[in-house]
Parts: C-alpha cells; sequence; structure tokens
C-alpha cells in the first residue's frame, strides 16, 4: 500500500474527528468526551498504521476505534471524578474493573468564591500517566 494514501487517509480521519469534537452539544453535555475520542482515535489510527504493515487500513480503522473509545470514556470519567470531589469536598477515586486504570480526584483550597481546585490523577497499570488541577465553578 501506498505510504502516501495511508498518510492523506489518516490525515482526513483525523480531520473529520476534529470537526466532529466541534458539533452543537446537547443541553447538560460535555465537549470534552468529544474531544478526548476525537485526540484518541488520531492518535490510535496512526499507531495502528504503523504496526499493521501487512494492511495499514486494516491497523487505522481497528486503532483508531480503540483510541476514540478510550479516549472519550477516560476524559469522561476524569470530568465525573474532578466534578464530584469539588461538590463533596472528598477526594473521589473510580477505578477500572480489571484495575489498570484508575482515575483520582481530590479537592484542594481555592482563593476564588464559588470555585474549588481539584487535583486529578488518571493511572495506568500503576503507574500516573496524567497528572493536573482543575478549577470548578458553579
Amino acid at each position: 500500500m501506498n505510504l502516501k494514501r495511508v498518510i492523506a487517509g489518516l490525515t482526513l480521519l483525523a480531520f473529520v474527528s476534529l470537526l466532529s469534537a466541534c458539533a452543537d452539544m446537547p443541553y447538560g453535555s460535555s465537549p470534552y468526551p468529544y474531544q478526548g475520542a476525537a485526540a484518541g482515535g488520531a492518535i490510535g489510527a496512526a499507531a495502528g498504521a504503523l504496526l499493521d504493515k501487512h494492511n495499514r487500513w486494516r491497523g487505522a480503522l481497528i486503532g483508531g476505534a480503540l483510541g476514540a473509545a478510550l479516549g472519550g470514556t477516560v476524559t469522561e470519567i476524569s470530568r465525573r471524578a474532578s466534578y464530584e470531589a469539588a461538590r463533596s469536598g472528598r477526594p473521589v477515586s473510580y477505578e477500572s474493573e480489571d484495575g489498570w486504570q484508575r482515575v483520582e480526584a481530590e479537592p484542594l483550597p481555592s482563593s476564588r468564591r464559588g470555585c474549588r481546585m481539584v487535583r486529578e490523577r488518571i493511572w495506568q497499570g500503576g503507574k500516573v500517566v496524567q497528572e493536573q488541577e482543575r478549577e470548578i465553578c458553579d
């Protein structure tokens, strides 16, 4: 398969994914899971195309689908954990059934009225893969 076609296909897939992440959201929902799914899908498609040397399109399709599902899910779970920790004032932790992935959110002191700072950690395989502080305002 021609490498230029694979790159063109992945570029098109990433562009369409990013456009869909900007679509109007239903009332009460958040754009973050869609953005996480778009980023995960693009990264997964690129990785899948590079790993499957016999059929790069198949690799891109499988990698993109898995990356989109994982990216959207982790983004939504981390957002929910942060909001729950900010509202309750207590640490919150979510863990996958197999224990491989965990999201922790703990409230921090905040100087702004009506807002809470939350430290969010995402663990995969016993290692912290992402740590950030997020401000949650009512």
